[in-house]
């Protein structure tokens, strides 16, 4: 059942994500809105719009969570496994999605202040990788120092 249902998602989100779908839905509204006078414009004719669009709409929510909840686990997973790959790291990060709401500020709070402490020695370099381990295996060069009298 649940593989069925996943397949369902799966190919209903991509066709809803369609400019085609878009315009389908567009002509459907315009034929809609055209029959309104044959219809003298009735309750009965608006209802089966507002039924119509509520039903999609309700639908659709599933849906669309369902496809999220995937793609935001596949990332997780994805985002854990650099995680892992990168020495660095710190693994503590790996499933701190599943931590409180104020768990994830206190980290965020500390991330911040480490970038903010980060920033106060420049700018970020954007370069290669070459060019960061070149970089890296050169002694660092001082500023020449400024003689007396000199402007700067």
């Amino acid at each position: 059942m649940e593989k069925l249902f996943l397949q369902f998602a799966n190919r209903t989100a991509r066709v809803a994500g369609r400019p085609w779908t878009f315009l389908v839905c567009l002509a459907v509204v315009a034929i809609w809105a055209l029959t309104g006078p044959i219809f003298r414009f009735s309750g009965d004719w608006q209802l089966v719009i507002n039924t119509g669009t509520t039903i999609v709409t309700f639908l659709m929510v599933f849906l669309i969570q369902n496809t999220q909840n995937r793609d935001g686990a596949a990332i997780q997973a994805k985002l854990d496994e650099l995680i892992h790959a990168v020495g660095t790291a710190d693994e503590r990060f790996v499933g701190i999605e599943r931590l409180s709401e104020r768990e994830l500020d206190a980290i965020l709070a500390e991330v911040e202040a480490r970038a903010l402490r980060i920033r106060s020695e420049g700018p970020p370099v954007v370069a290669t990788r070459r060019e960061d381990e070149a970089r890296e295996a050169s002694p660092p060069v001082k500023p020449a120092a400024r003689r007396p009298g000199r402007a700067a």
